[in-house]
């Protein structure tokens, strides 16, 4: 428990301890890109597909019940980013809360978007999260590293309005600059955001099941341990470092220890499938 360190001796703490365990830890030791999987295909080839003939099952969400299509679609779509969120509420109260319907969807300016399921334990059917960032406009993505993971799932409990998950847990609050809401100091990714927008999700029989959070990102905050730099001197982040968890289907995480890299394709294998021949120019914008 790193309650009561302070801020820089806490992420020092943390940056010796994660290069310590990477060098027991042989599979996130080493950033090198393996090969792709199918590094003999060709453009205008098949696929290599391993179920040939098998038959698909199709589903109309209108007409399965939400209790099939949840575990069904959680394991479908697959890795998903953790956000743990700290928030505010209108009386100060903090909550800390992951959630794995996540994801960056724009960079300039930065978004992220956030699904804040309803639940049917609070008579608003607001999670405490939802309710704060509601309330308040403010809140912070905290990216999960497996050596936090265990506190960060502490945190999604079933826990009554009030109770502060971030000290339940024993992780560090840390003062954000530019909103209310603590950082997590274990984190090495922090993402300050103000809510955009929210979009509220009905079911067929008009029940609010999901209200989806848009939130611009004001603040960007990088632990330099776990950064690379390219050839221009931009800073990036190492996975292996970095070493996020993502959510699979049911209670399975999964980590990152294998990367491959495919560049874009140019122009030219469009030119070639036409017969022609034409300068590439290069793979921007496609899609």
């Amino acid at each position: 428990m790193l309650a009561g360190v302070a801020v820089g001796a806490s992420t020092a703490w943390l940056a010796g301890r994660w290069s310590a365990r990477r060098r027991r830890s042989a599979p996130l030791e080493v950033n090198e890109a393996a090969p792709p999987p199918n590094p003999s295909w060709r453009p205008g080839d098949p696929s290599p597909h391993p179920f040939p003939g098998s038959p698909r099952l199709t589903f109309d969400p209108a007409a399965t019940p939400a209790a099939v299509l949840y575990p069904l679609l959680i394991s479908a779509v697959v890795p998903r980013p953790i956000a743990l969120v700290s928030s505010a509420g209108a009386d100060g109260g903090r909550n800390l809360a992951p959630f794995s319907y996540f994801g960056l969807v724009a960079h300039d300016p930065p978004h992220v978007v956030i699904g804040t399921c309803a639940t049917s334990g609070r008579e608003n059917r607001q999670k405490d999260t939802q309710q704060n960032v509601l309330e308040t406009r403010e809140f912070v993505v905290n990216v999960v590293s497996e050596w936090m993971l265990e506190a960060a799932n502490h945190t999604c409990g079933f826990y009554d309005r009030g109770v502060d998950e971030m000290e339940l847990a024993g992780l560090t609050p840390e003062p954000s600059e530019a909103v209310a809401p603590p950082r997590v100091a274990e984190a090495a990714v922090q993402l300050e955001c103000v809510l955009a927008a929210a979009h509220p999700v009905h079911n067929a029989a008009g029940l609010l099941t999901t209200t989806i959070l848009i939130g611009r990102v004001v603040r960007v905050h990088v632990l330099d341990a776990v950064t690379d730099r390219t050839a221009t001197g931009a800073p990036v982040v190492a996975f292996n470092r970095l070493a996020a968890v993502s959510r699979l289907g049911g209670d399975t995480y999964a980590r990152v220890t294998e990367t491959y890299d495919l560049p874009r394709p140019g122009k030219e294998w469009q030119a070639r499938r036409a017969g022609a021949t034409v300068v590439s120019g290069g793979g921007a914008g496609g899609g």
